[in-house]
């Protein structure tokens, strides 16, 4: 296990759909977090297996593979307590008992200040913030 060296919340965007996962990518890095990406749950709990330094999952909840964003959630709460986690479906309702104590949901689409809002209160960055860049966001409508 490796714990890199980093100054800015780490998150793993979790997302089947490369062209979603790429635009996640760059909005996330925008708001200025680190962002490491898997394609499923099983690339992500390598890398949570692998990382000590990731602070929120951002998953999708309809992915091929051995479990779907909900089992990974429950994953990782069970093996990386401290782990936040966001949840966004297009297709699926998600209610507060489907997911861990403290998890978000954010439905799809999604607008670049919600997910960016839901990242900041869940890593509480209170003292880092005001180092990190502001991304501008086109207006939404």
């Amino acid at each position: 296990m490796r714990l890199m060296e980093t100054k800015r919340p780490v998150v793993l965007i979790v997302e089947d759909e490369f062209l979603i996962r790429m635009d996640a990518i760059d909005m996330v890095r925008a708001a200025g977090f680190d962002v490491l990406e898997a394609s499923n749950a099983d690339e992500a709990i390598a890398i949570l297996e692998d990382r000590l330094d990731v602070t929120v999952v951002f998953t999708d909840i309809q992915m091929p593979g051995s479990m779907d964003g909900l089992k990974l959630a429950a994953a990782i709460r069970g093996r990386w307590p401290p782990i936040k986690i966001v949840a966004t479906s297009g297709m699926t309702e998600v209610s507060r008992e489907d997911l861990p104590s403290g998890s978000q949901f954010i439905p799809k689409p999604y607008s670049p200040r919600e997910v960016v809002a839901a990242l900041r209160e869940l890593t509480s960055q209170t003292s880092t913030e005001a180092a990190m860049p502001k991304p501008h966001f086109p207006p939404e409508g």
